[in-house]
C-alpha cells in the first residue's frame, strides 16, 4: 500500500453475497454464548440481544453455541440445544434479526472430550494429549453424530436460518479430529494425514448439504489454538491448511471462519497473512477473519489473567481495510467488542470510535466451557 494513502474503511460497509445470501455490510457477531437458555432454548432476552445486534448493523448474526441433536453431544446445564423441542425458540431469534435487517446462522455443537461426566465421545478418547477422557467413538457411532448435526442443520432451514456454521475449532469434538494430537485413530479418519483427519467433518458438511439443498449456507469454523494448547497446529504448513480447505470446499462448505486470538499475526514466518488469508489462497472460498477486533487482549487472557481490554479500534479498522482491499479475507467476526456495545458497528461505520463502549470481562457472565480443564492444560496458572 502507499503509505501516503489513508485506509479506507467503506470496504467494510459494502454488501457481500455468498451461495446467493446477501449481506448488507462484512460484518458478523460470532458465536459466543450468553447463559440465556432455558432447558437448552433460547429465551426471549436472547431474541431481543441478537436483533440488538442487528439494529446496530451487524449484517450476520451467528448464534451460540448449540449442541446437535444427539444425546452425547453435551451435559453443560446453561448450553443452548437444537432440536424438535428447541425449534421454535430459535425461530424467534431468527424473526428477530431479520425484521432488524440482519441475516441469522445457527452453530451446530458438540464438545466431545471436553464434556466431563465421564461420557465423552471423541475421536480417540483424548481431550488433549496426555488427557484422556471418555472413549473413541465406534464408526456406528460417528454415522448417528452425523445424522444429529444434519437433523439440527434441517431444523435451521425449516425455520427460516440462512445456513448454519459447523463449529470445528478451539478443542471440541470436530477439531479433536483435525488436531493430530487428538486424533490417533488409524481407521482411515484419524492419524498423520490431514485427508484422514478431516474426512469425519468433511462427511458431517456433505451430510447437511445432502438435507438442505444447494442453497442453504454452510460456514465452518476453525482454529490452529485450542483452549489447552495455544500452540497447536491443525494445519503444520501452508500445503496442509490448503487441502484441508479444499476437502471441505469439495464436501460443501460456503464459507470458512478462521478463528484466531489476534487476527492481526501472521500465521506463518516470512508472509504477513493471517490464517484467514492463507485459507483463502489455499482454499477457494470466503473466509470470516476474527480475533480481539477493537481490543488489545485476547479472550484467553481476558479468562485466564483477569484483565480488562483496552480499547484498539482504530488501528484495528484501518489494518482491517488494508487486508480486505488486498483480498486476504471478506468479513470480519466481531465478539466481545459487541457483547460491549451493540452499537459498534454503526459507529465504527460513522467514524465515531470514542463513542464505542469498551467490552470488560464483567459483560461475559456465565463461561462457555469449564475452565478447570483450560487449568489444568496450563498447569493451573
Amino acid at each position: 500500500m502507499d503509505q501516503m494513502t489513508p485506509p479506507d474503511p467503506s470496504i467494510l460497509f459494502t454488501p457481500v453475497t455468498i451461495n446467493g445470501t446477501t449481506f448488507r455490510n462484512r460484518w458478523v457477531m460470532p458465536a459466543m454464548q450468553r447463559g440465556m437458555c432455558e432447558n437448552g432454548a433460547p429465551s426471549a432476552e436472547l431474541a431481543a440481544y441478537y436483533r440488538r445486534r442487528a439494529q446496530g448493523g451487524t449484517a450476520l448474526v451467528i448464534g451460540e453455541s448449540a449442541a446437535i441433536d444427539h444425546p452425547s453431544a453435551t451435559v453443560q446445564p446453561t448450553s443452548a440445544h437444537i432440536n424438535a423441542a428447541t425449534g421454535d425458540a430459535w425461530a424467534r431469534c431468527v424473526d428477530e434479526v431479520q425484521a432488524a435487517g440482519g441475516e441469522m446462522m445457527l452453530q451446530l455443537w458438540h464438545e466431545g472430550a471436553m464434556r466431563t461426566d465421564g461420557q465423552a465421545l471423541s475421536p480417540s478418547g483424548l481431550a488433549h494429549p496426555g488427557k484422556q477422557s471418555g472413549r473413541a467413538a465406534t464408526l456406528d457411532e460417528l454415522a448417528e453424530i452425523r445424522d444429529g448435526f444434519a437433523r439440527s442443520a434441517r431444523i435451521a432451514k425449516d425455520i427460516g436460518a440462512c445456513g448454519v456454521e459447523v463449529h470445528a475449532a478451539h478443542g471440541y469434538f470436530l477439531d479433536q479430529f483435525l488436531w493430530h494430537g487428538s486424533n490417533i485413530r488409524d481407521d482411515g479418519y484419524g492419524g498423520p494425514l490431514i485427508a484422514h483427519r478431516a474426512r469425519f467433518p468433511a462427511e458431517i458438511v456433505a451430510a447437511i448439504r445432502a438435507e438442505c439443498g444447494p442453497d442453504f449456507l454452510i460456514s465452518l469454523r476453525f482454529s490452529q489454538w485450542k483452549e489447552v494448547d495455544y500452540e497447536a497446529k491443525v494445519a503444520p504448513s501452508p500445503d496442509e491448511l490448503a487441502e484441508m480447505a479444499t476437502i471441505f470446499r469439495q464436501a460443501g462448505v460456503d464459507v470458512l471462519h478462521a478463528s484466531t486470538r489476534r487476527f492481526w499475526e501472521a500465521e506463518w514466518a516470512g508472509d504477513g497473512r493471517n490464517l484467514a488469508g492463507w485459507t483463502k489462497a489455499g482454499g477457494g472460498l470466503p473466509v470470516i477473519t476474527v480475533g480481539s477486533v477493537g481490543l488489545d487482549t485476547d479472550v484467553m487472557d481476558v479468562f485466564r489473567k483477569q484483565v480488562d481490554p483496552q480499547p484498539r479500534v482504530k488501528l484495528a479498522i484501518d489494518e482491517l481495510a488494508v487486508r480486505m482491499a488486498a483480498g486476504e479475507f471478506d468479513m470480519v467476526a466481531v465478539g466481545r467488542a459487541l457483547i460491549g456495545d451493540p452499537d459498534f458497528v454503526a459507529k465504527v461505520e460513522a467514524g465515531d470510535y470514542k463513542a464505542i463502549r469498551t467490552f470488560r470481562r464483567d459483560d461475559l457472565g456465565k463461561l462457555e466451557w469449564d475452565l478447570s480443564i483450560v487449568e489444568e492444560a496450563h498447569g493451573g496458572h
